[in-house]
């Protein structure tokens, strides 16, 4: 018994040895250029998975927000920017443009108004900036009286954007009844102000969830964060692109957009300029 434990004490000192004298067979520049492909493939593996799927976000969160393209931007806002110091607000730029538009959040469900609403709502008018409202949709609450609800806290008036559906639970419902469900949102507010509301949603939510025909009637607002490039290969108007954006007048983030053409083009998709257009068309 002693004898075998000695014998493989020697092997292993040999194995050892053996190791050894493998590694100082390789010359110290090819070992460490070894080491150094290793180390690459490891730092660009990192990155791939970690870091660049992530970049823009990280950017965003501290200071250095990346902007798509563009000239004509807005912003949204609710009670979460709680109080807004419109003087400031009214003369901001994003990115060196002027702000052009606002939508505010008006109502969400069957009966909950936001608290900011109506000052919001009134001082962007008062500010001569172009304003819109939205009604957070709960797909799982009766559409009739989410829709009534809406139209009657929100007077719209020349000038203002079309009303605004933002769309981005399932509450528990299928693919077919919630783009029943939305339809019919979206038709019932259409004949209360004349015009076509504009929709609100995600990338993945446009693309997996309101894939009907009749989606495509209505302008997209459509939410792609983090990204250089828009993702969404259809038409759309208005491309919300972070939600880190900072602007002054308003303390923390604020969800920034970008819209789909000119100045021009945007105040014709106005209430009273988007009346006018469609009885021209008749």
């Amino acid at each position: 018994m002693v004898a075998t434990k000695v014998q493989k004490k020697k092997g292993k000192r040999k194995v050892k040895k053996q190791r050894r004298s493998f590694f100082r067979r390789i010359p110290s520049y090819l070992l460490w250029s070894l080491i150094a492909v290793v180390a690459a493939i490891y730092i660009f593996s990192f990155y791939k998975m970690f870091v660049s799927p992530y970049s823009f976000r990280w950017k965003a969160m501290y200071g250095d927000e990346v902007y798509p393209a563009g000239t004509v931007r807005g912003i949204d806002i609710s009670h979460y920017q709680e109080e807004i110091d419109w003087d400031l607000l009214r003369n901001a730029t994003l990115k060196d443009a002027p702000l052009m538009f606002i939508f505010v959040k008006a109502t969400e469900g069957t009966n909950l108004l936001d608290e900011n609403f109506i000052q919001n709502f009134y001082y962007a008018r008062q500010s001569a900036i172009m304003r819109g409202a939205y009604h957070y949709f709960k797909p799982q609450s009766s559409v009739e009286q989410q829709a009534r609800f809406f139209c009657r806290h929100v007077i719209l008036e020349d000038e203002d954007l079309p009303p605004v559906l933002d769309v981005e639970e399932d509450g528990g419902l299928s693919k077919p009844q919630l783009q029943k469900a939305v339809l019919e949102w979206l038709k019932i507010v259409e004949t209360h102000y004349g015009v076509k509301p504009i929709l609100y949603c995600s990338y993945s939510y446009r693309r997996d969830i309101l894939t009907a025909k009749e989606f495509d009637d209505y302008p997209l607002w459509i939410a792609n964060y983090y990204v250089d490039k828009l993702a969404y290969k259809g038409s759309w108007k208005f491309w919300q692109h972070t939600d880190y954006g900072r602007i002054s007048g308003i303390k923390g983030h604020v969800d920034v957009n970008l819209f789909n053409g000119t100045r021009e083009q945007l105040k014709n998709m106005s209430i009273g300029n988007n009346r006018k257009a469609d009885f021209e068309e008749d």
